[in-house]
């Protein structure tokens, strides 16, 4: 049998988070402000809602204005949140500094624990987000 498929075309599978809130255009701005985050995808729909995808470092997410029609909630109707966002970079403290500039509320300081360097923020959205890299042995 003949694959259709090129030798040096090879899948690689990803797994991206897709964050319901509320503003997600003010929060793609604090994504960019906080976390250094660059826009690679968005849709605004006639209400003003938005739908984007954003990277940092490498790493990808999603987010959108929560959707309660499709069930698809943010942290401020539910009143938490289900998952904790790891966003792994190669100076935690520096990002943590900034992400707190950016108007995000330390949950954790930057610490060393269990082989990892990193502390927690919540951002104005609800989101938490732990900003960690692994300590070098």
């Amino acid at each position: 049998m003949m694959s259709t498929k090129r030798s040096s075309e090879v899948f690689r599978g990803s797994l991206a988070p897709w964050l319901s809130l509320r503003g997600a255009g003010q929060a793609v701005e604090f994504y960019r402000q906080a976390f250094g985050a660059t826009e690679t995808f968005r849709l605004e729909g006639p209400d003003g809602s938005v739908v984007a995808r954003m990277a940092v470092e490498g790493g990808e997410f999603w987010l959108s204005d929560e959707s309660p029609e499709h069930g698809n909630y943010s942290p401020e109707t539910l009143g938490g949140t289900t998952a904790r966002m790891i966003l792994t970079v190669a100076d935690p403290d520096a990002v943590f500094a900034r992400a707190l500039a950016a108007g995000a509320r330390a949950v954790q300081p930057v610490s060393e624990d269990h082989g990892w360097r990193g502390g927690r923020v919540v951002d104005p959205f609800g989101q938490h987000w732990e900003i960690t890299r692994q300590i070098e042995t």
